[in-house]
């Protein structure tokens, strides 16, 4: 089975930087694939994806470069998680895991036995070799997100589940939770301690640390403190930015409005 370049990198300290995927168009995301993302996750959780999605945007993450392909599955649903692992996922980003008990569930639908209980079946994940269900529950990565006050508090437990391979954080969702407005980059001091204290805990843990950012420059913050995966807002913001950014110069809002070389 081909290995999980994503968690090689990791283990081998380099900051990686992910895609985010809510567009279901092949063709989209294999161009937005091929711009050196270490990994690429298909949204079925805010996204427009769906089930039958999933195939044909693994299958443009592949060719579209060396991004290791992700799901953020909706839900803590083992029909979803075997589903996508089945379709060449390797690996699964999973929501609102506030509980052992929930980051239990997630093991037995991403594992195979005798870790877990996933079914056996994988019609197109065994492409990446006949040992593949040999392989997997090695080199498929299992992220519980940490994105509410009680699993901030529940942190340790979680982290403690065999099978866990790391948590990723919702920014927006978190700040939610503790009583702020959502946003990508908070400022109230007591979500940046409980960011802060995430990345520090599972670090100690021996675990991956990843979480989602607004831009660069916080992604490059979030890096320094000590989260090792990083991703930068989504497909559907990246567009409108650069989109909004031409505009904008072009009526003299930027610039290529300054420079005047024409």
């Amino acid at each position: 089975m081909k290995g999980n370049a994503l968690k090689k990198k990791i283990a081998d300290g380099v900051n990686c930087v992910g895609g985010w995927v809510a567009i279901p168009n092949a063709f989209a995301v294999e161009i937005y694939a091929s711009q050196g993302w270490d990994s690429v996750t298909v949204d079925m959780q805010h996204g427009a994806s769906d089930i039958n999605d999933v195939v044909p945007l693994l299958q443009a993450i592949r060719s579209g470069g060396d991004a290791t392909p992700l799901v953020r599955v909706p839900w803590n649903d083992p029909a979803y998680i075997m589903r996508v692992l089945d379709a060449g996922a390797m690996g699964i980003i999973c929501p609102m895991i506030n509980t052992p008990a929930e980051a239990e569930a997630l093991v037995r639908a991403g594992r195979y036995p005798p870790m877990g209980e996933r079914s056996f079946g994988p019609f197109r994940a065994a492409q990446y070799g006949a040992d593949y269900w040999q392989n997997a529950n090695g080199e498929v990565l299992l992220f519980a997100m940490v994105e509410t006050r009680q699993a901030v508090n529940n942190l340790e437990a979680i982290l403690s589940v065999k099978g866990i391979d790391g948590v990723y954080v919702g920014p927006s969702d978190l700040s939610l939770s503790l009583g702020k407005p959502p946003t990508l980059d908070p400022t109230d001091s007591e979500v940046v301690a409980a960011i802060e204290t995430i990345a520090a805990t599972t670090r100690r843990r021996g675990l991956i640390a990843g979480v989602h950012t607004d831009q660069p420059k916080t992604a490059l913050r979030r890096f320094a403190q000590g989260f090792q995966m990083c991703t930068i807002l989504n497909d559907v913001r990246l567009l409108a930015v650069a989109a909004q950014q031409a505009v904008n110069e072009v009526r003299g809002k930027g610039p290529a409005a300054k420079a005047k070389t024409y």
